[in-house]
């Protein structure tokens, strides 16, 4: 699926997201690789479903963890459509879902589908772990039981 051409450019230019804005917060770089009509198919509450809500998205998650560092673990394209497999780390340093900081190190998995075009990242759909993250900043009890 990704020997391609096309699906070897499309990862690169995910990737590069992830760990240069994502990673490190290079919002340059954010503004190079997402298009001007990217759309966000899964937003998160209370964020818009453009560019300039998953710019504030990223900002969010980089003022509460100090130290965000996302790991890829596995990506894999079908043409321009990219999906990534990574677990965030970081420590909680800023308010977050309404949680004052807790100091505490921090993990949680995620799955995105990024579709790519001309260089550009137009399209996301992704699932994130949410629940495990919230459960860690002691926002849910821990009552060692699985649901």
């Amino acid at each position: 699926m990704s020997d391609t051409q096309e699906s070897k450019a499309a990862i690169a230019v995910v990737r590069r997201s992830i760990e240069e804005v994502q990673g490190r917060g290079d919002f340059d770089v954010f503004d190079e690789l997402f298009a001007d009509d990217f759309v966000d198919h899964t937003p998160q509450p209370g964020i818009t479903a453009d560019k300039p809500g998953v710019r504030v998205l990223y900002s969010a998650l980089r003022s509460a963890f100090s130290d965000f560092d996302p790991d890829i673990h596995w990506q894999v394209a079908d043409g321009n459509l990219v999906t990534t497999f990574k677990i965030y780390y970081g420590t909680h340093a800023g308010e977050f879902l309404g949680i004052p900081p807790t100091g505490r190190r921090i993990q949680f998995e995620s799955v995105d589908a990024m579709r790519v075009v001309d260089g550009k990242i137009v399209e996301h759909w992704g699932v994130g772990n949410l629940y495990s993250l919230v459960r860690q900043l002691g926002g849910l009890p821990d009552t060692g039981q699985s649901i």
